[in-house]
């Protein structure tokens, strides 16, 4: 298995402050597809799944950057406005753009419910020049109303996304979700996490822990950016 270090980073975010970021990094030699990994609202860049997700990217020789919100920087629960979160995911991108000795030409933007969400909004929107998109969990609607989607937006994405969702989530009917899947304009794939509610745990009773289902999601988007890697 191969060796990584992760690396400890500021994003200056114009006008507003700065937020923090982790940069895993494997040992060896890199590949050109670097991945942005956002939080979701309830936590942040330290998240167990993220930093699997993050890390296990770098041990398959993909360079992944987790990066906070600046709310969560002031330890504040609401996440802050939409505007903001935008200048930050725009301000991270920028960041991992810079860092030496990176060799990229692919960048996939990830992210947990909110990350995620806020990513695939400025990429239909022309603000976010990202290749490829993974969702931790699509907040297709809210938990207590199944009727109210939040997918006008994904119909003008043209890059291909990858969403894994749990069969339990509150914030996403699978039903919902794939009558969207089939309106899309673009590739993608969705990979379920059977018994898994928003944050992907399971019932105790089916013998899975948290650290397999983490393993799990990262070997599947492995795959996925590697089959995008012999195709192209």
């Amino acid at each position: 298995m191969q060796k990584i270090r992760n690396t400890n980073l500021t994003i200056p975010v114009e006008g507003k402050g700065e937020a923090s970021a982790i940069l895993s990094l494997p040992e060896g030699a890199c590949k050109k597809t670097a991945v942005i990994v956002a939080h979701g609202a309830g936590n942040d860049m330290h998240n167990p799944l993220l930093a699997s997700f993050a890390e296990g990217l770098a041990v398959a020789g993909y360079p992944a950057m987790r990066f906070n919100f600046l709310y969560k920087e002031r330890g504040a629960k609401a996440p802050d406005p939409e505007g903001t979160l935008i200048k930050t995911w725009q301000s991270a991108y920028r960041v991992l753009h810079e860092v030496r000795d990176l060799d990229i030409d692919t960048w996939v933007a990830a992210g947990k419910s909110m990350g995620g969400r806020i990513a695939s909004q400025m990429v239909a929107r022309g603000i976010l020049p990202v290749d490829r998109i993974i969702f931790l969990g699509y907040p297709l609607h809210s938990a207590s109303n199944k009727e109210k989607v939040r997918d006008a937006h994904l119909y003008q994405i043209k890059i291909p996304m990858l969403f894994f969702e749990g069969t339990r989530d509150p914030l996403c009917d699978l039903g919902r979700l794939q009558m969207v899947l089939k309106k899309l304009r673009t590739a993608w794939e969705l990979y379920t996490i059977e018994g898994g509610d928003h944050s992907f745990h399971v019932p105790k009773s089916t013998g899975v822990n948290d650290e397999e289902t983490h393993r799990r999601i990262t070997h599947k988007a492995v795959e996925w950016l590697d089959s995008a890697n012999v195709e192209s």
